[in-house]
């Protein structure tokens, strides 16, 4: 299950290139995010996407799907980690003790790539210019027409569960964080973070000369990441 980073959708080149590698391990399932590319509604920049990836895990699951791996990237990677936490299998696979008509929505295991720990980051020029994208009408404009993003204009309220927050939550899942030791947006005390909140239950990869998201992911660093995943399937 691929979830990707904001401004991407199932359609953009590198999304594309991220499943097709993944396809040599087994079934993918790829969606875009709402106010993503095709997709309905707007964006809450990783928000209630969390919502998006649990119906997109239950569809698999309806599908037959017995076992399934959740691999995000960026927003996604926090969406990831948020969605195994709140649909973790300490709480029997089941939001707040519900089981959908459509199939259960919990992971059998979690890969966050290059994901934030925590919110409101303005540490570097990207992701200054990400959050006046965000909060400007005017960026919001140029999310729309620039990057096919439709981004909802209200604040979070409440705020959402951040990702250094929901990581103890998510054991015994397996989970795996992957950082670029060249990220331009996150640098490396974020996942420093998040493999801090793990503890012994995580595994972190800090990736030389890698950059950001889909795009610094070669094809190498992805089959690291498919042979990961293939190896929690016991």
């Amino acid at each position: 299950m691929i979830a990707h980073g904001f401004t991407g959708d199932v359609d953009r080149p590198h999304v594309r290139r991220v499943v097709k590698a993944f396809t040599q391990y087994g079934a993918v399932v790829s969606f875009s995010f709402r106010g993503h590319g095709a997709s309905g509604g707007r964006s809450t920049v990783g928000d209630r996407e969390v919502l998006d990836l649990a119906a997109a895990v239950q569809w698999a699951r309806s599908r037959g799907h017995a076992r399934v791996v959740t691999v995000g990237f960026s927003m996604g990677g926090s969406v990831v980690l948020r969605h195994a936490a709140l649909y973790g299998a300490r709480h029997g696979g089941r939001n707040e003790g519900r089981t959908e008509a459509r199939g259960e929505a919990h992971t059998d295991a979690v890969v966050s790539v290059s994901a934030p720990a925590r919110w409101y980051y303005r540490g570097t020029a990207p992701m200054r210019r990400l959050h006046w994208l965000v909060t400007r009408p005017e960026g919001r404009l140029v999310g729309r027409y620039g990057f096919r993003t439709r981004i909802h204009h209200r604040e979070w309220n409440p705020v959402p569960l951040s990702p250094v927050e929901a990581v103890p939550r998510i054991a015994p899942t397996p989970l795996l964080i992957v950082h670029g030791e060249m990220d331009g947006y996150f640098p490396v005390d974020h996942p420093r973070m998040l493999a801090a909140a793990a503890g012994d239950h995580g595994e972190l990869w800090l990736e030389p000369g890698m950059g950001h998201a889909e795009h610094a992911a070669d094809d190498g660093l992805l089959g690291r990441i498919g042979d990961w995943a293939v190896g929690q399937s016991g």
